[in-house]
């Protein structure tokens, strides 16, 4: 645990590094800078893998005082064949394109040349494993031209890279696993994972709301299953969901109309031993052009499906061409309307909520975050989303979460949980009262203890009422209540009676009789002098 946590502090340590290094040479909160530090992170990572699988495969390699030269002695073909034995999680490297062979000839004449055309030739030779693709088949390949974001001293700007990596190594700690990478992997980004990219921006869906989602999503053994979001973001969902299964039983698939989530997502994947996932990342619009489809062209249909989707959104370029066929069956509640004004207040969630449900599979499951105001909406879309989930039997329970639990968003949101084998009972949590409010930058943020998060898991896996937070009702009682998904309209109305002899009764009863009698007396002597008051004003 000790070597864990130093081993932590000295991984940001190595981000902070970086980020001073671009700070710099004039990079400093530049738009570029988050592409060159998770870019010459991801080098990092995957040079140490390498060695670090090699060394596993030949004992000389691993034993000898200097493995670089060891692996050197290798001939052409026997370096090849080494290679071949390589796990299908790695990336493939030649011994020049080692970042410790870099650090030696980091005083060579055009050194940022030396540099980019090194990740640029590893992103190249291993393109087939490591790229996410877009809507239009093209691909984004791992790495890209560092130094072109620097105006000048370049070849300085990658020498200061190439030693802050040199004396740092991911060798001892790939036994780790989830929670490990997720915080080095939330410390690497939290700079770049804001709002501030404009009306694409990704956000993180907080630690509280994924883990919960995820254990009330998966609730038994399972293997070999598939598990979607179709407004990926950088992948927060998708890894604690993969996290609860196992990453080796299931398989990734996602798309997010924005290339920087595409990119993070894969980094996500790759920290988290999910390589083999890294074809199904595609970057496109899901809502226009959904990318993952079955070998007859139809939509695929998945095991698990979680999602945070962009809540408000203007979607009015494209509205038109969502008029077909497969779009009329997919958006079977309707397309929201486009407003006059205010165009990007249109709800896409709305939109997203109905592709999830034309793609979940016979026994698929879901957990969706949406706005609270959607689970008790009166009419319109929402309700008739509501309505089918609830006709058709595949709703499987809500969870109210507190206010802020995002402190990117005032907007209150619950937790929709979607089961096409649930045809019982279902299950509203109420956890709005839960939780501790504390300040994070400009904002505040409601924190959930570990035994609240907990107590929701368990409740909801239970299916159990505790009073005042959860109750469990049927598909007919959520019907008689126009389809509303709000616990406290489920809750009973106590009124704790108190049993007293007839004595006591008519003892309060002139108690009662008395107090009354004695605030009479007081109303008109009050009413006397307000009287008296009013005479005594006059006109001056």
């Amino acid at each position: 645990m000790t070597t864990t946590i130093q081993f932590e502090k000295d991984t940001k340590a190595l981000i902070d590094g970086l980020k001073s290094v671009c700070a710099n040479y004039g990079l400093g909160n530049d738009g570029n800078e988050f592409k060159i530090i998770t870019q010459v992170f991801l080098y990092k990572f995957l040079n140490d893998k390498f060695i670090h699988e090699v060394k596993k495969l030949d004992d000389n390699i691993a034993k000898a005082e200097s493995w670089e030269e060891e692996l050197r002695t290798y001939s052409e073909d026997g370096y090849e064949m080494l290679m071949m034995q390589m796990s299908e999680n790695t990336a493939l490297l030649k011994p020049t394109q080692f970042i410790s062979s870099l650090f030696d000839r980091q005083n060579e004449a055009g050194f940022a040349e030396i540099f980019d055309n090194t990740l640029l030739d590893i992103a190249k030779e291993n393109s087939d494993i490591f790229s996410v693709v877009t809507n239009a088949g093209e691909k984004i390949v791992l790495f890209e031209n560092i130094s072109k974001y620097v105006t000048d001293q370049r070849d300085e700007f990658c020498k200061a890279i190439i030693n802050k990596l040199v004396n740092f190594s991911f060798e001892h700690i790939f036994h780790e696993k989830f929670d490990f990478y997720a915080t080095i992997f939330e410390y690497l980004i939290k700079d770049y994972n804001t709002n501030s990219g404009g009306k694409y921006a990704e956000y993180f869906t907080p630690h509280a709301v994924s883990k919960i989602m995820a254990k009330c999503l998966v609730q038994e053994n399972v293997t070999s299953v598939t598990c979607y979001d179709p407004s990926a973001g950088s992948g927060t969902l998708l890894m604690n969901l993969a996290h609860e299964i196992g990453e080796e039983k299931c398989t990734i698939y996602s798309q997010d109309i924005s290339q920087k989530s595409s990119n993070l997502l894969r980094l996500n994947l790759i920290l988290n031993d999910l390589v083999h996932s890294i074809p199904n990342i595609v970057k496109g619009n899901t809502i226009l052009e959904p990318y993952h489809r079955d070998k007859n062209g139809d939509l695929q249909k998945f095991d698990y499906i979680v999602s945070n989707p962009p809540f408000k959104l203007d979607f009015s370029d494209f509205v038109e061409d969502l008029d077909t066929k497969e779009n009329n069956e997919r958006f079977f509640a309707g397309i929201p309307d486009v407003p006059k004004a205010k165009k990007e207040s249109m709800s896409i969630y709305l939109m997203f909520l109905q592709h999830i449900m034309h793609s979940l599979n016979d026994k698929g499951k879901a957990a969706i975050v949406v706005p609270t105001g959607f689970i008790t909406a009166q009419s319109g879309r929402d309700r008739k989303i509501r309505e089918r989930m609830v006709e058709e039997k595949m709703l499987a329970g809500v969870v109210s979460m507190p206010s802020n639990i995002f402190a990117t968003t005032g907007t209150n949101v619950s937790v929709i949980f979607l089961d096409k084998q649930n045809k019982g009972d279902v299950v509203l949590i109420d956890a709005s009262n839960l939780g501790t409010t504390v300040k994070e930058g400009k904002n505040q943020k409601t924190l959930l203890s570990a035994e609240e998060e907990d107590a929701i898991i368990d409740a909801f896996n239970k299916k159990e009422a505790v009073d005042d937070f959860s109750v469990v009702v049927s598909y007919e009682d959520i019907k008689t209540k126009n389809y509303s998904l709000s616990a406290g309209q489920y809750f009973e109305v106590k009124i704790e009676y108190v049993d007293i002899t007839q004595d006591e009764f008519e003892s309060k009863l002139i108690g009662y009789e008395e107090n009354l009698s004695s605030l009479f007396v007081e109303s008109g002597e009050l009413e006397k002098e307000i009287l008296e008051n009013l005479k005594r004003l006059k006109y001056d």
